[in-house]
């Protein structure tokens, strides 16, 4: 569940399972080991894409571990529901998973609530905020090119437009 969902390893089933087998041998020790052990699980069409392919399984334990997206989860809500009317938020993410988390909950305040079919939208169901970027912002080359790291960066940013209504 953690490979297939942190780390969206698309052979998450092959890698757990020669984990399992080869921990059963032998208790891991070296992150080395483990990334041997990944890189032969996987076919070799797998391998030829995508870099290193134990990155994705480090990313989804790291995930884990850390609890990274809970605390997204947690946070962005709550700091588009402190912002003052006129306030703006700006989110840089990482990795397409906390990209998804902030561009779902900027997309859910941005969006009408009513219900389909009503001929003038009541002001509770008016979108609270405003996007200010066209889907996420992506570094440029120039940037890339001083900082490898920025490449899988995307930048989202909204606007309070108004108070909630209740």
């Amino acid at each position: 569940r953690i490979l297939r969902a942190y780390g969206e390893e698309k052979q998450a089933k092959r890698i757990v399972s020669a984990i399992v087998k080869e921990r059963a041998k032998e208790p891991f020790t070296r992150s080395a080991r483990l990334v041997e052990l990944i890189r032969d699980a996987l076919p070799q069409a797998a391998k030829r894409t995508g870099g290193n392919p134990a990155k994705r399984t480090f990313q989804a334990l790291r995930i884990e571990v850390n609890g990274e997206l809970s605390v997204l989860e947690q946070s962005i809500p709550a700091a588009v529901k402190s912002l003052a009317v006129g306030g703006r938020i700006a989110v840089l993410s990482y990795h397409s998973l906390e990209d998804r988390l902030v561009k779902q909950v900027f997309a859910a305040g941005a969006a009408n609530t009513a219900p389909p079919g009503l001929p003038v939208v009541p002001e509770r169901y008016q979108p609270r905020l405003k996007l200010l970027t066209r889907g996420a912002e992506l570094p440029t080359e120039e940037e890339v090119a001083e900082n490898r790291r920025a490449a899988p960066a995307r930048l989202r940013g909204a606007q309070r437009i108004r108070e909630d209504v209740l």
